[in-house]
């Protein structure tokens, strides 16, 4: 667990695996989420031999917040300037939402350095439905009230079937969001906003050159099936798998099947 000065800012960052593997993985942040988020996904990479590198962007829970507006391009130079502060030279990157935006803007900007892209409930344009959603976490940030932020973003985020299964654990999570800094709450509304100016880059999809993998759940209201089929499309020789009874956060609602999928991507990038 370390901080990486960027500037004037401070980029949260850990580093699992072996540290001086030349294989490197790299996993992307949803919005909301922080680098805890991954411990379901990143130790089968660990046990392949990988590196795997996780941080927080800026604006989130564990990174600086500077006053915005940011862009996805500011991400993307941040994150290239952590991985030459780590020797990186070339890098795998899973995304999902937020974090699957930059990823593929990252291929975009640095296809020397982007080994291959996992994308995971992530989009490339913007809907009016999607805008209504965002807009209404907005409002709920400010309340500065974690739980009420909790139980007011859920039905957007997770699938049914997750919310049946574990309500003793989203409770939990709820009540532990009332402990979160409240300049959390400003970074969230910050990262919205850039979300909302920025991702509108569908005709910069063909300029992706790297082997591609995009999965989202067939739940998942917020980022619909239909815009990952979208990058599917536009994405040159990008593959494609739909999450039966899953939502938007899969890295929580299907992680078993994750790790088989993302591992099997990944892995055979090297052979």
């Amino acid at each position: 667990m370390s901080i990486f000065m960027y500037e004037d800012l401070a980029l949260y960052y850990e580093v699992k695996g072996n540290a001086s593997a030349e294989k490197t993985i790299a996993f992307f942040n949803g919005v909301m989420a922080s680098t805890s988020s991954w411990d379901a996904l990143w130790p089968i990479f660990e046990a392949f031999g990988y590196r795997i590198v996780l941080h927080d962007f800026k604006g989130q829970l564990k990174s600086g917040k500077p006053t915005g507006p940011y862009s996805f391009e500011d991400h993307c130079e941040e994150a290239h300037a952590l991985f030459d502060h780590l020797g990186i030279q070339k890098v795998h990157i899973v995304g999902t939402s937020y974090g699957g935006e930059i990823a593929m803007k990252f291929a975009i900007m640095y296809p020397d350095m982007t080994e291959s892209i996992a994308i995971i409930d992530s989009v490339s344009e913007i809907d009016s439905v999607m805008k209504a959603f965002v807009d209404s976490w907005s409002m709920l940030c400010d309340l500065k009230d974690g739980e009420k932020f909790f139980w007011g973003m859920l039905p957007s985020i997770y699938g049914p079937s997750f919310v049946r299964d574990n309500m003793a654990m989203l409770k939990a999570r709820a009540k532990a969001l009332n402990a979160v800094p409240q300049e959390y709450f400003t970074g969230q509304k910050i990262l919205y906003d850039t979300f909302l100016k920025d991702a509108d880059f569908t005709d910069e999809l063909s300029q992706i050159e790297c082997p591609a993998l995009i999965i989202c759940g067939e739940d998942d209201l917020l980022k619909r099936p239909s815009f990952s089929r979208i990058l599917a499309g536009k994405i040159k020789g990008a593959e494609f798998a739909l999450l039966p009874d899953c939502g938007h956060v899969a890295i929580f609602e299907k992680p078993d099947i994750l790790r088989s999928l993302l591992a099997g991507f990944i892995l055979k990038q090297g052979l």
